[in-house]
């Protein structure tokens, strides 16, 4: 079973209210370790997140230089004091089911190192989640993932002992014949899927070819 943003977060949910200086914020920030905050509202739910950056770019811009080479959302933070100025909205989310392979690609994709998690039902913050914790899952012991990709092929209908794998650096290469070539693909696919796996090269030979469509007799 895929791990989940539950396996690996932290139950510390590092968050402010909107009301929060410039001061309390670079404070909670050293406090934790952390590089941002989520900001929350009166019932706890994320609404925004405060950065390091976000708090570099007041001090770099302040001085009185004109702000037009500034976004109108920069000009807001730069001139702003508390957390509701300083923030970048929306706050971006998961929550205690999510895959860590879908929470990291939101990391990736938006360039951040934690994500605040929240509770399904009512949307209030529960914990944070780090680029850190997700990693940890994937610097698995290969023998570790060899092993769950040999449960993938059972399930599949695929003799684990037709195959040799190999992993290096999260790259599964797995070698061999399965009964059929339509087993290829779904075994590649959840192979994948595997906790640790990053890509699979697959090598695959295939004892009958059931894609294979038959001309019509006439």
């Amino acid at each position: 079973m895929a791990a989940t943003v539950r396996d690996v977060m932290g139950t510390v949910a590092i968050a402010v209210t909107m009301d929060a200086t410039f001061t309390q914020l670079v404070e909670t920030m050293r406090r934790y370790g952390v590089g941002a905050v989520t900001v929350v509202d009166a019932d706890r739910r994320p609404i925004g997140v405060v950065s390091e950056d976000d708090l570099l770019l007041k001090e770099i811009e302040a001085g009185g230089r004109p702000f037009g080479h500034l976004s109108r959302a920069e000009r807001r933070k730069v001139t702003g004091t508390t957390a509701a100025e300083l923030m970048t909205t929306p706050a971006i989310t998961v929550t205690v089911g999510t895959p860590i392979r879908d929470a990291a690609r939101l990391m990736h994709r938006n360039r951040i190192k934690q994500l605040p998690v929240i509770e399904p039902a009512t949307g209030r913050i529960v914990g944070t989640v780090h680029q850190g914790d997700l990693l940890r899952v994937f610097a698995r012991r290969a023998e570790e993932i060899k092993a769950d990709v040999r449960q993938v092929a059972e399930r599949i209908g695929i003799d684990p002992a037709r195959l040799t794998m190999e992993v290096e650096s999260g790259v599964l290469a797995v070698r061999g014949r399965v009964p059929r070539r339509s087993q290829v693909r779904p075994f590649v696919l959840a192979a994948r899927r595997v906790d640790g796996v990053i890509e699979v090269d697959a090598d695959l030979g295939f004892d009958v070819d059931d894609l294979l469509i038959s001309p019509p007799m006439v």
